[in-house]
């Protein structure tokens, strides 16, 4: 008892003397530890001073000293939390880079030994994998034992945290730090499987941080143009992204397609895929196992597996690569940041370019895509060669866009075919289909608005309108805008009515005129009409003066009302237009007809004029305010004489003098 009231009293005296005379006290400490060397309070004491003073060396060896001879002491490890805790983190604090350089002064030994032991003190899951992660970086031999172990913790985690998404704290540790260390030691013998397995875990989580979606609760500044897009949530680029449990610094993952790239690459080496040993662009890649798909039916056993194995990976990867790319561009609020709102989104439809053309001209075109079906009351209806076989699976077909609005159009075309290659490469065998959809179903890719986008779209220009209609009703379900949800401008949101108006296309494709009309006529109703002026590039202009296209081609029409407005009326045009000029007369559909071609005049004067002849031609012609809807919606001359012209035809009133047409008072 005696022995320990001295201890307290020479530590006591060394406290007080430290403010004023810290040699002093620190020669009462060296006395006390010579003659109480197994005393603990003595030395940490001394580790106290030599700490506060930042003296490195001599607190370093003082630490080592009571690691060694003090393991068990809750203070020691207290210390020894503090010191680890500076080494995970970034902080360039002066204190933090202090504790640093006091682990360095330690021998490597003792470095890897404090921090095993440090591991076994933690109870918390992340923060025992972070401070094994720690010592697996200082010490690459660890790795052999602890790397697997540690990722199939991280994994295993993952599973008992019941988290929802791949983008997660223990994923992010897994794929960001424990991999690469595993994938890159040699001295490891992993099983292909495994290592097969790692690569899909890494994949899953940088395609679902790369395509994640926005806080719903942040609200954005955006633009309060009437007719541009508003996504139902903001894009995350505005925001600064937290991954739970994971400081905002340590949720950031630089070039996560490169990085995921370099994985593949590693993983390819150690499985023996064919191919060559260094790193692939990602259209490259999709080349080299496009050339083994061609040996892929020749092959037996493992090599057979192997092979396989690496197409459907390595295919898979292109194609979410590549259809994130065009969903981005088409699609732009879903990952973008806030000013990628103006830009987007884009539609794929039916290209209407030659709605205007002379009827007969187009039969003529459109005759191979359309078939005449006898129905059980003995009427005709119009048939897709969709409903067999689908337009040839795309094969010829053109998407054309306007280069002025949408500049990286050569960008997003080539990612959007490029998918298209994959995704048919993993259909081409039975085998290659089973695997993908395997991974497909432990993604949930069913539940990726982004992806479904894209599917819709390719569905759509392979000529598979009935599947895409499929497609399409199950986006618009998604797409439904929340209860009093409203654009900026006070109307629905066009993007409610992306889904709608290809479905609007697809019927049209399909003969269905009547659905067509009936979606049209939804779409419309919800928007606000844009000032009517002209606004044709002289790119546009040109191709109207151009031998037109069969029929076959497709458009991306920016989501405006600018834009979707004009679309829809020439639709509805094109519906009723094979209708209204068929030797049957059809006196709505053709009063339908002269209505609508106002819209864009002078496009439509020659078919106008072919209406006017047909009219006459009949004798009578009758459609419900007819003269209210043809001179009140544009009182152009040439549209005012020839309403007089049928007036003279169809009725005993003589026309006037089509000069005298411009000063007719049309009530407008």
């Amino acid at each position: 008892m005696s022995a320990q009231k001295d201890c307290e009293f020479l530590v006591k005296r060394a406290r007080e003397l430290v403010p004023d005379d810290p040699c002093a006290a620190k020669a009462w400490l060296i006395t006390a530890r010579t003659l109480y060397p197994a005393d603990f309070n003595i030395q940490y004491e001394m580790y106290i001073i030599e700490r506060n003073a930042e003296r490195t060396t001599s607190a370093g060896r003082l630490l080592y000293d009571m690691f060694i001879n003090f393991p068990e002491q809750p203070i020691v490890w207290r210390e020894i939390s503090v010191i680890t805790a500076a080494l995970r983190s970034d902080s360039q604090d002066k204190h933090a880079q202090f504790l640093r350089g006091l682990f360095e002064t330690l021998p490597g030994r003792v470095q890897c030994e404090m921090l095993l032991k440090a591991t076994e003190q933690c109870f918390n899951t992340l923060e025992k994998a972070e401070m094994l992660l720690l010592l697996l970086k200082r010490f690459p031999e660890s790795v052999v034992q602890h790397g697997v172990n540690l990722g199939e913790t991280l994994l295993e985690a993952e599973v008992s945290e019941n988290v929802e998404t791949p983008v997660n704290c223990f994923r992010k540790l897994f794929v960001c730090d424990v991999l690469p260390l595993v994938i890159n030691n040699m001295d490891m013998r992993l099983p292909a499987s495994l290592m097969q397995k790692y690569m899909l875990k890494a994949a899953e989580f940088y395609i679902g941080y790369v395509t994640r979606g926005p806080s719903p609760d942040v609200q954005i500044q955006g633009s309060k143009e009437g007719g541009s897009l508003k996504s139902p949530s903001v894009s995350r680029g505005s925001q600064r992204y937290v991954i739970d449990g994971l400081s905002e610094k340590s949720s950031v993952v630089a070039e996560p397609w490169e990085r995921l790239l370099d994985i593949l690459a590693v993983v390819g080496v150690r499985c023996e895929w064919q191919g060559d040993k260094g790193q692939r662009s990602y259209v490259d890649m999709l080349q080299r196992v496009k050339e083994l798909c061609r040996y892929l039916p020749g092959l037996e056993g493992d090599t057979r597996s192997r092979c396989c194995s690496q197409v459907v990976i390595c295919a898979a990867l292109v194609l979410f690569r590549s259809a994130f790319l065009y969903v981005s561009a088409v699609q732009p609020a879903l990952f973008q940041a806030v000013n990628a709102l103006s830009s987007g989104p884009w539609i794929l439809v039916e290209d209407l370019s030659s709605v205007y053309n002379d009827v007969e001209v187009e039969r003529g075109a459109v005759k191979h895509a359309h078939k005449k079906r006898k129905l059980a009351d003995g009427r005709e209806k119009t048939m897709s060669s969709d409903d067999e076989e689908g337009l040839g699976k795309g094969r010829g077909r053109h998407i054309l866009v306007n280069k002025t609005e949408m500049p990286s159009w050569s960008e997003t075309l080539e990612s959007f075919r490029t998918a298209r290659e994959s995704w048919d490469l993993l259909h081409s065998h039975d085998g290659l289909e089973t695997e993908f959809k395997k991974i497909c179903a432990s993604w949930k890719t069913d539940s990726w608005l982004w992806f479904r986008i894209f599917l819709s779209d390719m569905i759509i220009y392979q000529g598979q309108y009935r599947k895409a209609l499929s497609s399409l009703h199950q986006m618009a379900a998604v797409q439904q805008p929340q209860p009093g949800q409203q654009s900026p401008s006070g109307q629905t949101s066009l993007e409610h009515h992306r889904a709608l108006i290809q479905q609007a296309s697809c019927h049209y494709a399909l003969g269905e005129y009547r659905m067509a009309c009936e979606k049209l006529l939804d779409v419309v109703s919800g928007l606000v009409p844009p000032n009517h002026e002209s606004t044709k590039t002289p790119e546009d202009q040109g191709r109207v003066k151009t031998k037109t296209r069969k029929g076959n081609d497709l458009r991306l029409l920016p989501c405006t009302s600018k834009a979707v407005l004009p679309f829809c009326l020439q639709l509805m045009l094109a519906c009723f237009k094979l209708r209204a000029f068929t030797d049957n007369r059809d006196d709505l559909s053709l009063g339908h007809v002269v209505v609508l071609l106002q819209y864009d005049w002078p496009q439509g004067e020659m078919l106008f004029l072919k209406a006017v002849d047909k009219i006459c031609q009949q004798g009578s012609f009758q459609y419900e305010n007819f003269f209210n809807y043809v001179t009140s919606i544009l009182p152009n001359p040439n549209i005012l004489y020839n309403t007089w012209l049928i007036a003279y035809h169809t009725t005993i009133i003589e026309p006037p003098e089509q000069n005298d047409l411009a000063n007719v008072n049309c009530g407008c």
